[in-house]
């Protein structure tokens, strides 16, 4: 799968988790962070990438550190190539 759909697909999975443990709906997320109300729905489904000050926007709405939305997504740097994107909360089998 291409990286970029890849981080979108993780970002989307950890707002998910995070605005249940809030016990918000879509819309209210979207409201608390001045979003559009399908813009969640999008985000959550792997859609969108986020851009910085969504990012921003979004936590601020579940009250958590924007890092918590970031989880598992990682850059490993190449050494004689570019680098890519890695997710080590994920199985590799």
């Amino acid at each position: 799968m291409e990286p970029r759909r890849e981080v979108a697909r993780e970002f989307g999975r950890n707002l998910f988790v995070l605005r249940k443990w809030a016990r918000l709906t879509q819309e209210e997320t979207a409201l608390l962070a001045g979003l559009h109300r399908t813009e969640i729905g999008h985000l959550e489904h792997g859609f969108r990438v986020a851009r910085i000050d969504t990012v921003v926007k979004v936590a601020g709405a579940l009250v958590a550190p924007p890092a918590s939305l970031l989880k598992g997504i990682e850059w490993k740097v190449g050494a004689a190539r570019p680098g890519h994107f890695v997710f080590p909360d994920r199985d590799e089998g």
